[in-house]
């Protein structure tokens, strides 16, 4: 078993360089206009207001009081331009995410940005947190465990964190042999339950649609033998029903998360119609938001109680709908669908994005009646990485498409730099970051941050400027 420390490395700061004299001269030059302005409007008061003024007294303290607001607005004003300036000269930064380059700018400066080092600082912790452990039973296995800062010993690596990983990998690419796709692909499958399929360390000895679908995704991504993923996922489906299932089918996390899987794993599979459909019958219109629709953490009501709007249940819909139209075309009322919880994404009202609430990450428990005890529920804690997955459903190419033909371009470009800087802000060193818990780092918020990030570069990407 080989463990180590979970930061990758990090470059020590710049000095930031003096400023030449031309510019020291400026700076003093603008430190004291405040104070030329002020004395300005205090002699020129002086000069116009009437003797008759209550006396000298009077119209020197009235001169005096106007002169030094005019001076302070003169300084804010000031203050203000030259903060926006320095901004600007950030190197094209929004809070250390690469902003968007404008025409002939390209290539200018001649260094790496920011993703590249936190990508190779992502891989490095990888491959030292990479653990082999010989199973008795399934043996070698090699991989990682649901977080990156597990200490128990010894380490085994689990369905969902290996899924994770090899997403990981594959998102970043393989320049060394230290961490081999082919290893983890066969760990995956040395994990499947004796009766097919996954489930997550917590579940026991019963597949889980959502985790089996999460792992058949990664083994379809990574070229595992299509007849032996379809068998699976043939499985995944039939167990995915109603009279089985009836708990994960009202989820909206658990139906976006098995729809995206089988799309990848199976994409011709009989059952992706009936879940898309499903899912399309799930949205709810939001008052709030000019009546879109748009989706909460459950498809249907329970217990008579109403449904709540979620960013980030629309947003993992967004997603899903959006690659099953790749795949399997969409009707009229599936496409509306569709761009309306866009709509309703982009009509946050928050005044600062980076901010808002629709960003702030949140959680949701699946709860299942237990396999062999029916006194008890089995329950999975859900958590939600919400500036992530609004970051990748703006991305997809039928938002883009409804931000450009209804001209909402300008909502579009500000609702994803918001949801950039707070997916950016949540990492160190390539290694995300979940508050308040005893395991902070988990695979999946470092594998939806880092691919949220690569997937807003490659859009940025202009060739030719």
């Amino acid at each position: 078993m080989r463990t180590a420390p979970v930061r990758g490395p990090s470059a020590p700061p710049e000095p930031e360089p003096e400023p030449p004299p031309a510019g020291r001269v400026v700076s003093w030059l603008g430190a004291l206009g405040p104070i030329a302005v002020g004395y300005a409007v205090f002699q020129a008061l002086v000069g116009l207001l009437p003797d008759a003024l209550y006396g000298d007294t009077a119209r020197y303290s009235l001169a005096l009081v106007s002169g030094l607001g005019t001076g302070l607005c003169a300084w804010l004003a000031g203050a203000l331009m030259r903060a926006r300036a320095a901004a600007g000269d950030a190197a094209g930064t929004l809070d250390g995410v690469p902003a968007q380059r404008g025409s002939g700018t390209a290539g200018q400066g001649g260094g790496a940005g920011p993703l590249t080092g936190l990508s190779a600082a992502t891989y490095e912790t990888l491959a030292a947190r990479l653990t082999v452990f010989d199973d008795p039973l399934r043996g070698r296995l090699s991989g990682w465990p649901h977080a990156l800062d597990e200490q128990a010993t010894p380490v085994r690596p689990t369905a969902t964190g290996t899924a994770y990983g090899l997403h990981t990998v594959l998102e970043l690419g393989v320049p060394d042999g230290r961490l081999r796709a082919s290893d983890l692909v066969e760990t995956l499958w040395r994990l499947r339950l004796p009766d097919g399929g996954w489930a997550a360390r917590s579940q026991g000895a019963v597949p889980r649609p959502e985790v089996t679908a999460l792992v058949l995704g990664a083994l379809a991504r990574a070229g595992a033998d299509p007849q032996r993923l379809a068998v699976e996922a043939e499985q995944c489906a039939d167990r995915f029903r109603h009279e089985v299932e009836p708990a994960g089918l009202e989820m909206t996390h658990v139906v976006t998360t098995v729809l995206r899987g089988l799309l990848r794993a199976a994409p011709g599979t009989d059952a992706l119609p009936r879940l898309r459909d499903a899912l399309v019958d799930g949205a709810v219109t939001d008052p709030a938001r000019q009546h879109r629709r748009c989706w909460g953490a459950r498809l249907a009501p329970i217990g008579g109680r109403p449904i709540v709007p979620s960013p980030v249940h629309t947003a993992q819909a967004v997603v899903a709908l959006d690659r099953a139209a790749r795949v399997l075309g969409e009707d009229a009322n599936a496409r509306a669908t569709r761009q309306d919880g866009i709509r309703w994404l982009l009509a946050c009202p928050g005044p600062s994005h980076d901010g808002c609430e629709d960003l702030e990450s949140g959680h949701e428990s699946v709860r299942r009646p237990h396999p062999v005890d029916a006194s008890r529920h089995e329950v999975l804690s859900v958590r939600h990485f919400s500036a992530a997955w609004v970051m990748r459903a703006l991305l997809t190419p039928g938002a883009r498409e409804t931000a450009a033909d209804e001209a909402l371009d300008a909502a579009w470009h500000e609702m994803l730099a918001g949801a950039a800087a707070a997916v950016w802000r949540r990492q160190s060193d390539g290694i995300w970051t979940w508050d308040g818990d005893d395991l902070a780092h988990p695979l999946w918020m470092t594998y939806q941050g880092l691919s949220a990030l690569r997937a807003h570069a490659v859009w940025m990407y202009q060739p030719g400027d």
